[in-house]
């Protein structure tokens, strides 16, 4: 993505998309790196062609990485969906119990957080642990860092100081020498390699600036809120629902409700809750189409809509749909164990997805506000789910709040916001998250949905 930013202006185009396929080997699931920094600088080939680019951010999913002995990778990074993470959520349980845990790190369990991951590694070949941006970053600028809000995904970040835990390294045996210079959102990273540039023709592009490089640190400062009141639904693969907070919040009630503490840009808390997504819906999708039915996602939801036959609402936080793979049949299995009612079509079975999504972001939204003492008065949904009509208003429905949805692009917008604060390029002095968020109210209005009776 380009972005032309400054007083007044906010101009965002979309210059190359590309494919994220894991690759699935003998020894499990994993990212095809290479590939994706092929296409990266093949993006950032496109890029530059356009103008000049003063900054380039990065920002991707949180908790994996890759290995490095010097400048070597030693193995593509693994996927977080991979089956390995069972036993390193034993190791480290064993050595620190979960209350603990919650105590050390703030984070909610999710058996697929970097700590786990690392538990099973072999690390005495290595020196150094790049997160997936920290490593594309490395790879453009030379550079070993590891930019904050993703740092706060590990489970190796004090929440308190913002600081690797250094009690937590030394109970888990985990060598600090691993783990890069902490930097924080905002800061230069470096110039290009001057065989990245030679690569790219991109000698006219600027530094690399750190940004908040987990999507959801981005996508919250693009949050267009113009009120304190809020809460936020990143919802794409996972639905992130949550509340911004000045400290974290530790309580024994966050931990058993499975809130987490995030590292937000400017030193804010992104306490939230992992919900699973829309990968429920695209998974079903991927089920039916591999069955040999084309699907119209549109003309599915819209069908979804006009259902009126009751349908059912599971839990779609349960831990069964996390895999991948045949999720229409395990959905239909979880709701026929359950006694619920089987959908009669698949407008049906997609209405029960929604449904059931909805049902679990109002919750989550409900509950962050109880345990946070946060009130929310309006719900923003931001991210590819922005644009699905029927979740927006289910959601409003079952929360009793209204929901504003966009923009669509908020990890690229609050990326690129923060790259321009950094540059200077907004022609104000101390440019606060609220003054950002206003100014993504202005160039990309968001939707209105009303709670209906």
């Amino acid at each position: 993505m380009t972005g032309l930013i400054g007083p007044g202006v906010f101009e965002l185009e979309t210059v190359a998309r590309f494919p994220n396929d894991p690759v699935r080997t003998i020894d499990g699931l994993h990212w095809d790196i290479l590939s994706l920094y092929r296409h990266a600088l093949a993006g950032l080939a496109t890029a530059a062609r356009t103008g000049r680019i003063d900054s380039v951010g990065i920002d991707s999913w949180a908790v994996d990485y890759a290995l490095l002995r010097g400048n070597r990778m030693l193995g593509n990074p693994f996927h977080y969906r991979d089956e390995r993470t069972a036993d390193g959520v034993a190791a480290v349980h064993a050595v620190v119990p979960a209350d603990d845990l919650y105590q050390l790190n703030g984070l909610q369990h999710l058996p697929f957080n970097t700590l786990f991951q690392l538990a099973t590694e072999q690390l005495d070949g290595a020196e150094s642990a790049l997160l997936i941006p920290d490593l594309l970053a490395y790879w453009l600028t030379g550079r070993v860092v590891a930019e904050r809000t993703n740092a706060s995904t590990t489970g190796l970040l004090d929440p308190r100081t913002g600081a690797w835990h250094a009690e937590l390294l030394e109970r888990l045996a985990i060598p600090s020498e691993v783990l890069p210079e902490l930097v924080d959102a905002g800061s230069t990273i470096g110039e290009l390699l001057p065989s990245v540039a030679t690569e790219i023709g991109g000698h006219g592009i600027g530094s690399v600036t750190a940004v908040g490089s987990h999507d959801t640190a981005s996508a919250v400062v693009a949050v267009p809120a113009t009120t304190p009141d809020f809460a936020y639904i990143s919802a794409g693969t996972w639905g992130l629902v949550g509340v911004e907070l000045e400290a974290p919040e530790l309580s024994e009630a966050g931990r058993v409700a499975g809130f987490t503490n995030e590292g937000g840009v400017d030193g804010r808390i992104r306490y939230l809750h992992n919900v699973m997504g829309l990968w429920l819906l695209t998974e079903t999708v991927r089920q039916w189409e591999r069955d040999g039915t084309i699907i119209d996602l549109p003309a599915l939801l819209a069908e979804a809509a006009a259902v009126t036959e009751p349908v059912a609402v599971f839990d779609a936080n349960d831990p069964e749909f996390l895999p991948p793979g045949g999720m229409a049949t395990r959905i239909a299995a979880h709701c026929a164990a359950r006694g619920l009612p089987a959908a009669s079509t698949r407008a049906a079975f997609a209405r029960s997805i929604v449904e059931s999504l909805a049902t679990a972001f109002a919750d989550a939204v409900s509950t962050a506000s109880e345990l946070s003492g946060r009130s929310v008065g309006v719900i923003h949904i931001v991210g590819g789910g922005s644009l699905n009509e029927l979740l927006c208003q289910l959601t409003a429905d079952r929360s009793g709040r209204p929901v504003l949805a966009g923009p669509v692009e908020a990890t690229a917008i609050g990326n690129m916001l923060v790259q321009a604060r950094a540059l200077g390029a907004l022609g104000e002095h101390d440019v606060d998250l609220e003054t950002l968020r206003r100014l993504v109210a202005t160039a990309f209005p968001p939707r209105l949905y009303s709670p209906r009776p």
